[in-house]
């Protein structure tokens, strides 16, 4: 008995990211447009770093922030798209586009504001990185350690 209460809370700690594929899942862009997560984002080949974010959140906004300065070399000798999906709720939502202008952030924005596509994948706090590649998850991260873009960039150029 004592070996199935172990084997089922081992089970169940390790279940916190049990989908190993991007769901079909629809949200919002900025511009008010509607994008499907697992088909809009399914270039062959090409990698795509979905970041979950929010305006309240200092490490998600400086771990863009550090992005954004390696993000030109990241396109050019990885073929990555960065992808900011913003955690923001309906009453902190309408600070998300000032502060991507802002920033001057080229990424595409999302707006998860229901937090459906967070739910479905496990996800429990921001700042959290998924990078996907054939919509399949290859690696995921949670936290954000300053500095750790290089060491992100050497797995991104590994998964081309």
């Amino acid at each position: 008995m004592k070996k199935c209460i172990l084997l089922a809370m081992l089970f169940l700690s390790f279940s916190g990211m049990s989908q190993k594929t991007m769901p079909n899942i629809e949200v919002k862009s900025l511009d008010g447009s509607t994008k499907n997560i697992s088909t809009s984002f399914n270039e062959k080949d090409k990698l795509y770093v979905f970041v979950f974010w929010a305006t309240w959140c200092a490490p998600c906004i400086e771990e863009l922030n550090a992005i954004s300065e390696v993000y030109e070399d990241w396109k050019s000798e990885a073929n990555v798209e960065v992808v900011a999906i913003s955690l923001d709720d309906s009453r902190t939502e309408k600070r998300v586009k000032p502060l991507v202008n802002g920033k001057g952030w080229e990424y595409t924005v999302l707006l998860d504001n229901n937090q459906t596509l967070k739910r479905s994948l496990g996800i429990s706090n921001p700042p959290y990185l998924l990078v996907v590649k054939n919509n399949e998850i290859l690696f995921t991260q949670n936290g954000h350690t300053p500095g750790s873009e290089a060491e992100l960039f050497e797995k991104l150029k590994s998964f081309k």
